[in-house]
């Protein structure tokens, strides 16, 4: 069919097959392969060779590397060559998985993304340029942003507001053109579609017959497919009798939503979860219905094709109309329905989130110590190819929990163990890594025990030295402490050169038995420092912290006594405790003497978990009866003070004479020495919680209430990557669960002069349900009687204790400014703490590391810039393009060796236009002299997003908007001269970097 619209004005339909592949949700990947998802393209590739006008689109990588892997024979691979040729299969996304937009981070989402892109090009030399993001729950306003860096000309959504979508669709505004991000605005923005009220799966009613329509394969059977290949539920075949009837089915579909749209192009997706496992009886009943109403076309006003996401955009981009534009704001949250908003899963299986967010931290830090190996150390003994192996089975994992059944907590129980057992694999393979490089470069003899932990497992004999290694994995010099679980209190600690290290030591939180030895670290930018920890002996040793213990307060009496208030002080805050009730007062900042009134208290939801009693909570619904209540009648108090560290432990109590608390917070000021800088260390108060296990149908929630006017105004984050503004809003039903929104890593508030942000090492959702309130979900534990979750086993009966951690920064909107971006990344990448004891024939620390130019040359980025990644990927893809057709085209692609030369780099600039003054401000950076530590900088190639395309060639569709009526491509930034590079408020550049061959 030609691309051009018919005289006549008729209506063309875009039939895009498709099968919506959940990486994990109800099974793991495992049993999906097994059961379907490998038949889905064994099948579709041999009906595609039959039939050439036959089209399907392939989207979640996993599933498809998987088969390509472990399935797929040669001649089936010689066929998906040939069909990607002739544009008969298309990648869309491209990524590992259709990731999550609500709870994810922007770095996470790139790995994911530039995952799958590597092995398409790799593979096929294929580079997708359209989303299909049909399922996530809610859209961010990233996503556009990623999409377009990525070298995308469309991006597809479909899960928004209903009556957002109802307004929508009736104005036929479903398309437009976002610009996803304030500072790269027109530069980056991306022609948006998002579907219809039908979404992505085909509507299978029938007005002729009971039987179902459209969906001709039936429903995937678990375990294991029918013996006979006969599924449940196939639809009503297509027939001489009811072809008639079947096409005026369709076209009267067709029509229904081409009145939701400004031209006559119609996308109708076929297919929906777990389609096409038989492709055969699907596409044999579909070419019956097309040829007829092509044949019938004039009498039926439709025409109808086969065709890829490519195709239906190509045609309306061809239409030249003029879009409007979107601005940056996001469609979060999201509601089906008056009671069901989805904005639960901003906090469902908090474990699960943490972990996430701890392996891609690592997989942050094992990456950069690899690649400054490689490069520093070239005769170095470690195998780099089991190394590669190593960082790889780490990638895989981090980018499959981004699912938007995984990160989200939206998955059964058995593949929630699924994620965290590859997460859990993956972690241990980067730490042994880790640990042999730290060997081979210290001539360690290879029988001393070293074993790495990212977390303080510490090997507590205190007849052996330990010692400790620190990474920091931030390309910024860092002052912080560590903790280091030991055995006694009498410590020392030293450093490389035999220098006593300001350290402190005192009873742990967790047990009776053992010892929290917090140790400052000042450690300079991807670099890593040697500690030891000797029992003391009579010279300098850690200081002891002191205990003082407050008697239980009953907080039902305590209104009724005067006020008796003893503060806790470094030199940045002043937090003051009220010792009637044990909670905290107020917060004073010291360096304006601006004080706020502060007080936290948990509370919880209570949620019915009975559908014949109205809504209910589940792991993707907050479905509050009423207001929250508060959990504790009582409040007992312990203060560890220190000279570097004063810890508060509050625990809350149901009543005065509980045994077991079920809430805990441990709020820690930290005091620098001289000689430190400890500007970040002192902004930030830092509250890690117990919480739980929770009673069931109960919803955690921490409240913190100040006496800052923000006429209930709360900024949140998208993806730790741009902040949205949250005006409160009154809905005729579920007011408190809408104004619900995730927070990644950032949320405040603030009034004209002051702010209060909070930082967090994991997603959580968040609220402001009161003027000079924000409150945070904690921890949800659920179980309801709704049939499709109880088939599904989608109760979330979560009785974990959850652990989280969030750092508290108040101050002016100018000191704030200049410490949120930075801190919120201390936090995520916190330094690796790695710990071996030394055996007795070793040399006794503390002793000179052998001079590693590690501590030489530290790679150091201004503070508004963050390194985002540098790593080796081990893509062997060329980086011209016509190159790697050839080779690929001469298959010389199959096999070779991982390449080492390449190394990835990324900078982001963290700071927006016009957001402070001196940040605010582009960079000059010199790759050269930045990486200079690493070896001479031969060669740097500036590429997109996930690598795929040198900028230089790579070129977007300029779709028409009334600010830029002119229709043309984009073309990218400008690129480095001698290596030194301009980065712009908000940009990420991507680049190749090659060294010299020492």
């Amino acid at each position: 069919l030609a691309l051009l619209p018919r005289a006549g004005g008729e209506l063309r339909a875009f039939v895009v097959a498709h099968s919506h592949m959940d990486v994990g949700w109800v099974y793991t990947v495992q049993e999906s392969m097994h059961a379907y998802a490998a038949n889905v393209y064994t099948t579709v590739i041999e009906e595609l060779m039959k039939g050439k006008q036959r089209k399907f689109i392939a989207v979640e990588q996993e599933f498809f590397r998987l088969w390509w892997d472990m399935v797929a024979t040669d001649t089936q691979k010689q066929q998906v060559h040939q069909l990607l040729q002739e544009g008969r299969l298309e990648f869309v996304i491209g990524g590992q998985v259709m990731h999550d937009e609500a709870v994810t981070l922007i770095d996470d989402q790139i790995l994911q993304l530039t995952e799958g892109h590597g092995f398409l090009y790799e593979t096929f030399g294929f580079r997708p340029r359209f989303s299909w993001h049909v399922d996530p729950f809610g859209a961010s306003a990233t996503t556009p942003t990623l999409f377009a860096l990525a070298g995308f000309n469309a991006h597809l959504i479909s899960r928004i507001d209903y009556d957002l979508k109802a307004e929508m669709q009736k104005n036929k505004k479903l398309q437009f053109v976002w610009q996803g991000s304030p500072s790269l605005s027109e530069r980056q923005e991306i022609f948006t579609h998002v579907m219809d009220q039908y979404s992505y799966c085909t509507p299978s009613q029938l007005p002729f017959s009971n039987r179902s329509g459209f969906f001709w394969n039936g429903f995937a059977t678990f375990p294991d497919p029918p013996k006979d290949g006969v599924y449940p539920n196939m639809s009503l075949p297509v027939t001489d009798a009811n072809l008639h009837l079947y096409a005026q089915t369709m076209v009267a579909n067709i029509k229904e939503r081409a009145a939701w749209f400004q031209t006559g192009e119609v996308l109708w997706p076929w297919g929906c979860d777990k389609q096409f496992f038989n492709a055969s009886v699907q596409y044999s009943n579909m070419d019956l219905l097309i040829d007829y109403i092509n044949k019938h076309s004039a009498e039926f006003g439709v025409t109808v094709q086969y065709a890829t996401v490519s195709d239906y955009f190509q045609a309306v981009y061809s239409r030249n109309l003029t879009w409007e534009i979107r601005d940056s704001q996001d469609f979060l949250p999201y509601s089906t329905e008056p009671f069901q908003a989805w904005t639960g899963f901003y906090t469902s299986r908090s474990t699960l989130k943490g972990i996430a967010r701890r392996a891609s931290s690592l997989l942050y830090a094992g990456e950069s110590f690899f690649t400054q190996y490689v490069w520093k150390h070239p005769e170095g003994s470690v195998c780099k190819y089991k190394a590669l192996k190593q960082l790889q089975s780490l990638r895989w994992a981090v980018s499959e929990v981004q699912h938007h059944d995984g990160i989200t907590g939206t998955e059964s129980p058995k593949v929630k163990d699924m994620y965290l057992n590859n997460l859990m694999y993956g972690m241990l393979n980067v730490k042994k890594l880790m640990a042999s490089i730290i060997f081979d470069i210290n001539n360690a003899k290879k029988n001393g025990e070293v074993y790495s932990s990212v977390y303080t497992q510490g090997s507590g004999k205190p007849d052996v030295d330990l010692y400790v290694v620190v990474y920091n994995p931030l390309a910024w010099n860092i002052t912080t402490f560590v903790t280091v679980s030991v055995s006694s209190e009498e410590m020392s600690v030293y450093d490389e050169l035999g220098y006593s290290v300001p350290a402190q030591v005192q009873s742990s939180m967790e047990s009776q038995a053992t010892y929290d030895l917090y140790i400052l670290v000042s450690i300079s930018g991807l670099s890593y420092r040697k500690y030891s920890i000797k029992p003391m002996d009579g010279k300098q040793s850690a200081f002891i912290g002191s205990s003082i213990k407050y008697k239980r307060r009953d907080l039902t009496h305590a209104g009724q006594q005067s006020r008796q208030l003893f503060p806790v002080v470094n030199n940045c805050y002043q937090i003051v405790f009220d010792q009637n009730t044990n909670l905290m007062h107020s917060i004073t900042e010291r360096e304006t003497n601006q004080t706020v009134q502060f007080t936290q208290e948990f509370l919880e939801y209570h949620v019915n978990g009975d559908t014949k009693k109205g809504p209910i909570s589940d792991n993707y619904l907050f479905a509050p009866n009423a207001s929250a209540v508060p959990v504790s009648k009582a409040v007992g108090l312990e203060v560890m003070s220190g000279s570097l560290v004063t810890e508060i432990r509050q625990y809350f109590y149901s009543n005065v004479t509980s045994q077991d608390y079920v809430y805990a917070v441990y709020t820690r000021l930290y005091s620098v020495p001289e000689g430190y800088d400890g500007k970040l260390l002192c902004h930030r108060i830092e509250q890690e919680y117990s919480v739980g296990p929770l009673e069931l149908n109960r919803e955690a929630v921490l409240r913190t209430s100040t006496d800052l006017n923000t006429k209930q105004l709360l900024y949140t984050d998208n993806n730790g990557y741009q902040m949205q503004k949250r005006p409160f809003k009154a809905y005729v039903n579920n007011t408190v669960a809408r104004n619900y929104y995730p927070m990644v890593q950032t949320a405040y508030i603030e009034d004209d002069t002051t702010r209060l942000m909070l930082l967090a090492e994991r997603a959580h959702g968040v609220s402001s349900q009161g003027n000079g309130q924000v409150e945070v979900m904690l921890h949800r534990r659920l179980w309801n009687n709704f049939q499709w979750n109880l088939n599904n086993n989608l109760t979330l009966n979560d009785s974990s204790v959850v652990r989280p951690v969030i750092w508290l920064v108040l101050g002016t909107k100018a000191v704030t400014n200049t410490l949120y971006r930075t801190s919120g990344l201390a936090l995520e990448h916190r330094p690796v703490v790695m710990f071996g004891a030394l055996s007795e024939d070793k040399p006794k620390l503390p002793r000179l590391l052998q001079q590693d130019s590690v501590h030489d040359l530290p790679v150091t980025v201004p503070p508004n810039l963050h390194l985002q990644t540098l790593s080796i990927p081990g893509w062997r893809y060329s980086s011209s393009h016509a190159e790697q057709l050839r080779s690929i085209r001469m298959g010389k692609q199959k096999q070779g060796d991982a390449d080492f030369s390449r190394v990835l780099l990324r900078i982001r600039h963290l700071y927006e236009v016009g957001e402070d003054p001196v940040l605010s401000q582009p960079v000059m950076v010199d790759l050269q002299s930045l990486l200079k530590g690493l070896g001479s900088v031969m060669a740097v190639e500036e590429r997109s997003l996930t690598g795929t395309w040198d900028v230089n060639t790579l070129e977007r569709w300029k779709w028409k908007t009334a600010q830029y009526p002119g229709k043309r491509f984009f073309n990218s930034t400008e690129t480095s001269e001698d290596f030194i590079v301009t980065v712009h408020p908000k940009e990420i550049r991507t680049f190749f970097v090659y060294f010299q061959v020492q």
